[in-house]
């Protein structure tokens, strides 16, 4: 099962203090102590955050590659800053990136053979801007038990920003997809962190259905400006809805194929989970792992910060919601430890595959320490979990999210 929120340091922390002097870590009582549930961890742990150039706040993970997230309360904006939106590299990024000599190829199984300009890119083809959501396949491991390998995301492997760029679906069809196509594979100028320059660092694919989604964008300005080095300058893929690895950055070759891709990460075990239910810890055959595509249903809580405190009963809660390649339906939040739930107000999104911004006014009835937990249902019906089954790799992790409140 995932863990929720910092549990991997307290583990068994209310079987150990029981929920009345659970609060004198907090130095205040908790209200609703006796709807936790057994083996609770509450969420008012450590959070640290660090700067980055070029970005504000963002936490980070490693630096080679340099991994970094943004914590959630810094995803306020209906539209995420660039110098917010996380970073997410498998390899070296390039160095010495020239506009006007950066080319894309577009071969494999198509007609016509195009090798286009950014210049080509924007006077051939309609130039549309989009509000998308990106979020990293990973975006939760940190919550998983046993712990999964790799880059311990907590929340803030998830961004929503305006992106400009032609359609990648209008490129394809200039360069006619042959029939017998059935996968697009993607490559890009950055190398791998061994230095091996016969080695790719990351070279994912769509299958062509997806790939014709017109909202998938072929990229070069972010929030109407060029694109960040770090988020791909000049030239990405943006594949809203589906794990982040699909959005190829540094983007310089599309080719179609036959056959499923199986370039760098795109075989063996990456962004791939089980065909079925594992229990915790289980050695799964590889064969047994299933490509990754839509990302689930999920929510995010922006304001207020975690462990804020607030002398007032009435508090305003907000954030974001968003369910890979459907919408949401509703947005629920507890301030009981899931007792109770009431309805947020919800908005549309600007367009398909952006986020949806919810918030509500919470009542906190008496002074003391609080949770606050946010449930989003997409339009099939499928709502956030309290926790998630584990799988290996500790992708997909849509619990539910949780901040800690102190009314004092």
């Amino acid at each position: 099962m995932a863990k929720n929120e910092h549990s991997w340091n307290r583990r068994n922390f209310l079987m150990r203090t029981g929920g009345a002097s659970a609060g004198l870590i907090f130095g205040m009582a908790i209200p609703f102590a006796r709807n936790m549930p057994a083996s609770f961890v509450p969420i008012a742990l450590a959070q640290d955050a660090s700067n980055i150039p070029g970005k504000v706040g963002l936490t980070e993970l490693n630096d080679r590659p340099l991994n970094a997230e943004t914590p959630a309360h810094l995803l306020d904006d209906t539209i995420t800053p660039t110098n917010r939106h996380f970073i997410r590299n498998n390899g070296n990024p390039p160095e010495d990136v020239d506009l006007n000599s950066w080319r894309l190829t577009i071969d494999g199984l198509v007609e016509n053979i195009l090798s286009l300009s950014i210049d080509d890119l924007k006077n051939q083809f309609d130039v549309v801007s989009y509000d998308l959501l990106v979020e990293c396949g990973g975006n939760g491991r940190a919550f998983f038990d046993p712990p999964a390998r790799g880059n311990q995301w907590t929340y803030g492997a998830v961004a929503c920003s305006n992106w400009t760029g032609v359609r990648l679906s209008d490129v394809l069809k200039a360069a006619g997809v042959k029939p017998e196509a059935i996968y697009t594979a993607h490559e890009s100028a950055d190398t791998h962190l061994s230095g091996n320059p016969d080695l790719q660092p990351l070279s994912r694919g769509l299958p062509i259905d997806k790939a014709m989604d017109p909202y998938n964008l072929i990229a070069f300005e972010q929030n109407g400006e060029a694109l960040h080095p770090m988020n791909g300058a000049p030239l990405r893929l943006v594949v809203p809805g589906w794990p982040g690895s699909c959005s190829q950055k540094w983007l310089n070759r599309i080719f179609l194929r036959d056959q499923v891709h199986d370039g760098a990460k795109m075989t063996g075990t990456s962004y791939r989970v089980p065909s079925y239910k594992v229990s915790p810890g289980e050695k799964v055959a590889t064969e047994d792992f299933q490509i990754i595509e839509a990302m689930p249903v999920k929510s995010l809580i922006t304001h207020p910060e975690t462990m804020k405190s607030v002398s007032e009963s009435m508090l305003e809660v907000r954030g974001h919601a968003w369910a890979g390649d459907t919408s949401i339906k509703s947005v629920d939040v507890s301030h009981d430890f899931g007792a109770t739930w009431q309805k947020a107000e919800l908005t549309s999104p600007n367009n398909a595959h952006a986020w949806q911004r919810w918030s509500a006014q919470i009542n906190l009835p008496e002074k003391g320490y609080y949770e606050i937990w946010a449930k989003a249902t997409d339009t099939n019906g499928i709502s956030q979990p309290f926790a998630i089954d584990w799988n290996p790799k500790g992708y997909l992790n849509n619990s539910l999210h949780r901040i800690a409140v102190k009314r004092v």
